[in-house]
């Protein structure tokens, strides 16, 4: 064994560590790279000797840049252990990591960590990233003196940039086409999709000026219309839900039994998210931007939807039960829920989302004035969909009891995350049942979820897929909408226009614009075209 730990030049060491981190760390890159090339001919082996040598030479041009005397061991242990954490995940779920994908990984908080990590993950890091970070610093390196390491380190990254140039060249016509075609290959080679992510989220982050920009200054009220009672719009931001898992829009499972008897209930079919994950859907959804010029970044620095309500004397009130608000609710009245302990609703882990119904009605009764109340649910965040409901939900059987999902089957996957779909329905329909039980009131409700989910389509799981490649799955969204008769009557609203329109495509950008003219309030950054109730409003007599 004692020639395994032999002492190496450090030029040595980048080529070996490079063949070390492709044959290793990188097995969902070379399946993806097989999925792309299918049946191997001559054509398919070339190209994936080709991939090897270039992939090898351009990692080794880069660890030449990194092993230096005192930090270069401690620079290579931690991209051996986080490379590990991260080909796990790529492995697992089939997730890519892109610089929304870093973001959102920042932003989880700890009960969504402790759902991820796993046995397996800890043995994977432990084995995969542990052995060579062991086998590391008990091999000696050796470094001549300064002047003379740099000079034999300059030749060593001239041969490594050669090799990739010349590799490059002799393939170019094929790379060419490959990445251009196939974009998701760079997201899922590890390690340079979390560095070259991290460097993007870091420079986005920190370029950025932390002044708040103001918007929709010029906003005002209209002259109130109808009966004269307070209008309170229930606004229920959804987590992980699939429109095509509602039995609303076809699904076979009746996972929406309450929500199918409820009276006036208006479904949107054909809905789809400005994002795949919470981090980006969240705040574009409230912004005045639509998705094309949204900028995640900029957004935390800008006011929303609740800063131009709150601005004209509408009452604001964010009840969270997720990983927060992503920055929006920031400047309005928040109340965090998940982690409250109440027995009636918690866990030893996390509370359901019904627990933002708690003290709701106290709430509606002394409202004195138009008021949006936003409740962000919990929803169906995976992996851990078997968590997120309480166990009377758990209707359809047998349901993954792992956040190791591919251990289970798919029946088993899907029977889980159906169960918080039904839950959720429940939930929606106790939020209509409450405003029913204000009559004082003229209420409305608007729900829809954030991003969805893959299930194991195609191999994947969860969610955040870079937008341009991402599945439907992860994009097409429910969303749903209720108003009561005293809101339709105050607001001149046409339920069999509304009927009627909900079969047209909508996205998150129509949000904004919806429940500015829900609330009667009128800004340059109004556009009727996105008001998907506009064209339902009888004008006045």
């Amino acid at each position: 064994m004692k020639f395994l730990f032999r002492p190496l030049r450090a030029e040595w060491l980048a080529p070996l560590v490079a063949v070390l981190f492709v044959l290793f760390f990188n097995l969902p890159f070379w399946r993806r790279m097989l999925d792309i090339l299918g049946p191997l001919d001559g054509h398919g082996v070339r190209m994936l000797l080709q991939s090897f040598f270039l992939v090898v030479a351009f990692f080794t041009l880069f660890l030449q840049l990194l092993i230096w005397p005192k930090v270069g061991k401690v620079i290579l242990s931690a991209l051996f252990l986080i490379s590990a954490g991260i080909s796990y995940f790529m492995a697992q779920y089939g997730v890519m990591v892109d610089v929304n994908m870093v973001r959102n990984a920042i932003q989880t908080d700890g009960a969504e960590v402790r759902d991820l990590i796993t046995l397996k993950m800890l043995l994977t890091v432990l084995l995969l990233g542990g052995l060579p970070t062991l086998w590391l610093w008990k091999t000696p390196l050796l470094f001549r003196t300064p002047l003379r390491e740099l000079g034999v380190r300059v030749v060593a990254f001239l041969v490594s940039a050669g090799v990739l140039v010349g590799v490059a060249m002799i393939g170019y016509q094929d790379f060419a086409s490959l990445f251009r075609n196939n974009r998701e290959l760079r997201y899922v080679l590890n390690p340079s999709n979390y560095i070259g992510a991290m460097q993007s989220y870091i420079q986005r982050v920190t370029e950025k000026p932390a002044v708040l920009q103001r918007v929709g200054e010029d906003a005002v009220r209209q002259t109130a219309a109808g009966s004269g009672k307070p209008h309170v719009l229930v606004l229920v931001v959804g987590e992980t839900a699939r429109a095509d898992h509602f039995s609303l829009n076809g699904y076979t499972r009746p996972t929406n039994p309450e929500l199918s008897k409820v009276a006036g209930l208006i479904n949107y079919p054909n809905t789809w998210s400005c994002g795949t994950e919470t981090a980006i859907s969240l705040p574009c959804m409230f912004s005045s931007h639509p998705r094309e010029k949204f900028d995640a970044e900029e957004a935390k620095h800008r006011e929303n939807l609740l800063d131009i309500l709150q601005r004209v004397g509408i009452g604001i009130s964010w009840r969270d039960n997720n990983s927060g608000c992503k920055e929006v609710c920031n400047r309005v009245p928040t109340e965090l829920l998940y982690d409250r302990k109440d027995p009636k609703y918690c866990n030893s882990e996390e509370c359901f989302d019904e627990i933002m119904l708690d003290g709701l009605p106290e709430k509606l009764k002394t409202a004195q004035k138009d008021m949006v109340i936003v409740l962000h649910q919990k929803g169906s965040h995976g992996p851990a969909y078997y968590k997120r409901y309480p166990a009377q939900f758990e209707r359809f059987q047998p349901v993954c009891r792992t956040s190791e999902l591919q251990k289970c089957t798919r029946e088993q996957i899907v029977n889980g995350f159906d169960n918080t779909i039904l839950y959720t329905d429940y939930f929606l329909s106790r939020v209509i049942a409450t405003l029913q039980g204000a009559p004082a009131l003229s209420s409305s409700m608007i729900y829809l979820s954030d991003h969805g989910e893959s299930l194991g389509e195609n191999n994947m799981y969860l969610h955040g897929t870079p937008y341009l490649i991402a599945p439907d799955e992860q994009k097409h969204i429910p969303m749903l909408a209720w108003f009561s008769p005293q809101w339709q009557q105050g607001r001149a609203l046409d339920q069999a226009c509304l009927q009627a329109a909900s079969k047209q495509r909508y996205t998150q950008d129509n949000l904004f614009h919806s429940v500015l003219g829900l609330m009667q309030v009128q800004t340059a950054l109004y556009e009727k075209p996105l008001d998907m109730f506009a064209a339902c409003r009888r004008p006045a007599p």
